[in-house]
């Protein structure tokens, strides 16, 4: 194969990046993530001439034609003959760059050059969304066409998100075989699953490897979506109609509302910056632990009774379902359906805006602080291997009156969230209990009786064979770690499989050590 020398055509470029470099640096171009704002100048600012030749069946052919007699015309529309002999002249057989035809896309597929009603309600628009690699080739393109040809810019905003790389982080290709077929995952997760995957826990701009544990986390939030829808319309949820001034909420209504009244307002921002990981981690938090581990918990001892608290479920539960449209489409739509009727899609229903009439920081406050005792006391109990059968007496010390108040109103829920025997509320500044273990969260400290806990005698012996076990696991996997025909032979996950269970056992052998400190001290 040799090479061959042939004319080929050039834009120039000095005079079409002044405009684009311009626009961005008076603010009339908002470049997401900011750091790519400097790749954008770094390109403009030291651009060449832009050879848009292509030796290719298929594109927009150059419009230059060439006669026999040397002269060569430059034309919208194609020469009768030529203007210098008459002759007949022939239209370059090359194409345009696929890329010098991709910027003309925000306004050619309008109907431009014409003045068309599309052209003149959709351009310009609002947003570009691409991947960060073809920031130079389509998204600075599109820039500088678009104010070449019709004086405006062709979008707002320009963003750029991340590349889906395989599970070793290389970038997928045909050719490594390492795709992924988005139509066998939808097959086995969903679609909704899939879509959450590849937005939620990602940082805009960077690249983040395909795991399909990933998706099965969110197969499983699609799981617990509709064991929340399940349970509201088990307790007849969708019949309590009416508006807020109907009802007497309790603390725990007010919270769960004024809680996604917040979640409303932190999801919009995270959208207006186009963080949209932040935005689906936001909603999955909410869902998952505030609703489902939280106030369906709280509630269940009186929702058969309160249509307060029904009411106050149901209008929470549908605010999330319509921040969650964006991501998760099918299961929002299907289950906002089951709990109203008001609405034929949840597509016409209004986008949640903070309220200031849902705003109950008091009784947010309130609730929080409750759950962060039971918290306590569940990772007391965790520790200490109690069964979830045995209940304890629980002492409260507040350091002020109002908390002590708060755990007062609250000690219901905490009895049946903490699984307590009973509930002693003692004065601020008194004396610590005997033979208690302790948890301390802010302005609270939360003592319990230990023979409420366990039987020591035996706590003692099983933490000394725990530590036994734990011991030699330790040495056993040092050994192993230590001995080079190991570690340079075996595959590298395995080492490393082995570390981190190294580094586990470590881990639970300190707990355990501190747990026989505690009951020597007892």
């Amino acid at each position: 194969i040799e090479p061959m020398l042939k004319v080929q055509w050039f834009v120039r470029m000095d005079e079409l990046a002044k405009p684009a470099i311009e626009a961005y640096k008076s603010g009339e171009l908002r470049i997401v993530p900011e750091r790519f704002g400097k790749i954008y100048l770094h390109w403009l600012e030291n651009i060449r001439d832009w050879c848009v030749s292509r030796q290719l069946w298929w594109g927009h052919r150059i419009p230059a034609y060439y006669c026999d007699c040397g002269e060569v015309t430059v034309s919208k529309t194609a020469p009768d003959k030529c203007p210098r002999c008459g002759g007949t002249m022939t239209q370059d057989e090359d194409v345009l760059d696929t890329w010098f035809s991709s910027a003309l896309w925000p306004f050619s597929t309008l109907g431009w050059p014409d003045k068309t009603p599309d052209f003149s309600y959709f351009y310009p628009t609002n947003l570009l969304c691409c991947g960060w690699e073809i920031l130079f080739f389509w998204g600075v393109r599109m820039v500088f066409a678009g104010i070449e040809m019709t004086g405006k810019l062709p979008f707002k905003d320009l963003w750029f998100h991340g590349m889906v790389r395989d599970e070793n982080g290389v970038k997928m290709s045909k050719s490594l075989g390492n795709g992924v077929d988005p139509l066998e995952v939808i097959e086995k997760y969903g679609a909704d699953a899939l879509r959450l995957s590849l937005v939620m826990g990602n940082t805009p701009g960077e690249d983040f490897r395909f795991r399909e544990e990933k998706i099965t986390n969110c197969r499983n939030f699609c799981n617990k979506i509709w064991n929340a829808a399940r349970f509201l319309l088990m307790n007849g949820v969708p019949g309590d109609g009416g508006s807020d001034g109907d009802y007497e909420f309790s603390d725990v209504d007010k919270w769960i509302i004024s809680s996604a009244n917040r979640l409303a307002r932190e999801v919009t921002e995270h959208l207006d910056a186009y963080d949209v990981g932040l935005a689906a981690a936001k909603i999955y938090d909410f869902i998952w632990d505030e609703f489902c581990d939280w106030a369906i918990e709280m509630s269940k001892p009186v929702l058969a009774e309160s249509p307060a608290a029904r009411y106050a479920l149901r209008k929470a539960f549908l605010a999330a379902m319509r921040l969650l449209h964006p991501f998760m489409p099918f299961i929002s739509e299907e289950i906002f359906l089951a709990l109203q009727q008001a609405e034929p899609t949840i597509m016409f229903s209004k986008w949640p805006e903070w309220n200031a009439d849902d705003d109950y920081p008091e009784e947010e406050r309130a609730i929080n602080a409750l759950k962060e005792a039971v918290g306590a006391v569940r990772s007391i109990r965790a520790d200490m291997n109690v069964p979830p059968s045995r209940k304890a007496k629980l002492i409260i010390a507040a350091a002020s009156p109002e908390l002590l108040e708060i755990y007062r109103r609250g000690e219901g829920y905490i009895t049946a969230l903490a699984a307590a025997s009973g509930i002693e509320f003692a004065e601020p500044g008194g004396p610590a209990p005997e033979n208690a273990v302790s948890a301390v969260i802010p302005g609270v400290t939360i003592y319990i009786p230990l023979e409420d806990l366990v039987d020591a005698e035996k706590e003692r012996v099983r933490l000394l064979k725990e530590k036994e076990r734990l011991t030699a696991e330790v040495a056993r996997s040092a050994a192993k770690l230590g001995n080079k025909g190991f570690t340079d032979k075996a595959p590298k996950a395995v080492v490393e499989e082995e570390m981190k269970k190294t580094e586990e056992y470590k881990e639970m052998l300190l707990k355990v050590e501190e747990a026989l400190r505690a009951l020597s001290a007892q």
